[in-house]
């Protein structure tokens, strides 16, 4: 079956069967990461239904970030998405039901679960591109608009004088966790992606500081030298 084919019946069954309000990780967000996913895919050996159906059930158990039980939800995921895949596409091969659960296991930052497969590497990398760019730029303040974080600390936006807190302010994000995520890659195509994006968001902070010094035409300079993955890479 092509493999158009099945993401064209796993779309229908989320749009008829799946009910969530985060729309962080909406079907949408199943399109997007299956779509970056093929970038980091091509010319590589992975196999596309594996990737692909990862892509699409990752979150099919999704709990909100402060949820105690945030760390167990790709192992839900994981278990869910067998059973789907054994109820719903009785005709899906039993023989890739192993490999598709790892990969939605091991896409989770959370989980902490190391990636085995290729496959898993990939759809791993492909997910947390979602949380850089343009992309992870407007997903990191509509999650934590949800939670009701301010957006910053206006006296101390980079936390130079206090611990970072996420939990607290949406803008301790970026150091807490996204700015690392380069460095997490799994695949050399999704690291260069990462890089490149990382930098927007550092240019967001940039930005952000130079107009709380009051200047609405610049970028903050020792931000961007502090903080731009595509200077510390170089700089290694």
């Amino acid at each position: 079956m092509p493999i158009a084919h099945w993401q064209t019946r796993f779309t229908r069954y989320l749009h008829d069967n799946w009910v969530q309000d985060d729309k962080a990780h909406d079907v949408a967000h199943f399109h997007r990461v299956w779509k970056t996913a093929q970038k980091i895919m091509a010319g590589t050996e992975a196999n596309p239904l594996v990737v692909l159906s990862a892509c699409y059930f990752h979150d099919i158990v999704n709990l909100p970030k402060n949820h105690p039980q945030r760390h167990l939800a790709s192992e839900q995921a994981a278990q869910e998405t067998l059973r789907i895949l054994e109820i719903h596409f009785p005709d899906f091969p039993h023989q890739l039901y192993d490999d598709v659960a790892h990969a939605v296991h091991a896409h989770s930052f959370s989980a902490g679960v190391a990636p085995q497969t290729l496959e898993a590497k990939i759809v791993q990398d492909a997910d947390r591109l979602e949380s850089l760019g343009a992309i992870g730029l407007a997903r990191v303040f509509y999650t934590s608009g949800a939670l009701g974080r301010p957006l910053f600390d206006s006296e101390d936006p980079l936390a130079g004088q206090r611990e970072l807190n996420d939990a607290t302010y949406a803008l301790d994000h970026f150091q807490k966790k996204l700015l690392k995520l380069p460095e997490t890659m799994q695949t050399e195509a999704g690291r260069e992606l990462a890089r490149h994006n990382a930098d927007l968001l550092v240019q967001y902070m940039a930005k952000l500081c130079a107009e709380l010094k009051g200047d609405y035409h610049s970028l903050d300079p020792e931000v961007l030298e502090r903080f731009s993955p595509s200077h510390q890479h170089r700089a290694r």
